[in-house]
C-alpha cells in the first residue's frame, strides 16, 4: 500500500464528499458517492461533522476498511474539515493514520458512547433480574464496541488508552496541528 505523503493538490477533487449528522442519509450518499469512485486508484473522503450514530459511522469505517483489504492498490484517504466530532472521529479511526489529514483548525472531539434509556422493572422477580441483566449486557457491550473504537484511532500514536479513558467522559477537543503532533493523523493542510 502506498504511504507516501499526499500534497495539498491530491485533495483538489475528493472523490466523496460528506457533511452534516452521520445518519443513514449519510450512509446512503456515502455509499453512492463510493461506488461511483469504483476507477478511482486515490478515493478521498471529505467530512465535516458535529456527530451522530456511531453504528453508521462503524457501518461506513467497516466499508472503507474491507475495500482497503480487498483491493490494496486503491489509497483511502481521510480529510476531515472544521469538525471532526463524534461518531465522526469514529469514522476516521477506520483509515490507517498514514491516511489521515485534517485540515488547518479543524477540531477532533472524542468522547464516550452515550445512553439515554429508562429501566422499568414490573413483574415476577426472575423476569426483574433478566430486565436489569440485560441493560447491564447491553452497556458492556457497547463499553466494549467504544474501545475498540479508541484502540483503532489510537493506534500507533503517542496516546494511551489511559488518556482516552480519562479524557472521553469529558469531552475531549483536539485541535488539527496537536493531533498530528500527537500521532492521530498523518498531516494538516
Amino acid at each position: 500500500m502506498d504511504t507516501t505523503p499526499l500534497t495539498p493538490a491530491d485533495f483538489r477533487t475528493p472523490a466523496i464528499l460528506l457533511s452534516g449528522p452521520v445518519d443513514h442519509d449519510m450512509y446512503r450518499d456515502f455509499r453512492r458517492q463510493l461506488d461511483g469512485a469504483r476507477d478511482r486508484d486515490l478515493v478521498v473522503v471529505e467530512l465535516t461533522t458535529l456527530g451522530g450514530d456511531p453504528e453508521v459511522a462503524r457501518m461506513m469505517g467497516e466499508d472503507i476498511r474491507f475495500l482497503s483489504e480487498i483491493d490494496p492498490g486503491r489509497r483511502f484517504v481521510f480529510l476531515g474539515k472544521a469538525a471532526i466530532y463524534s461518531a465522526g472521529t469514529t469514522f476516521m479511526s477506520f483509515f490507517a493514520t498514514e491516511n489521515r489529514y485534517l485540515t488547518r483548525g479543524t477540531r477532533l472531539m472524542i468522547h464516550e458512547r452515550k445512553m439515554n434509556k429508562d429501566l422499568r422493572i414490573s413483574g415476577p422477580l426472575t423476569t426483574c433480574i433478566a430486565t436489569v441483566k440485560a441493560a447491564l449486557h447491553e452497556i458492556a457491550c457497547s463499553i466494549a464496541i467504544q474501545n475498540e473504537g479508541f484502540a483503532n484511532l489510537i493506534r500507533g500514536s503517542r496516546v494511551t488508552m489511559e488518556e482516552v479513558l480519562r479524557r472521553a467522559p469529558e469531552n475531549w477537543y483536539i485541535e488539527a496541528q496537536e493531533a498530528q503532533e500527537l500521532g492521530l493523523i498523518e498531516a494538516v493542510l
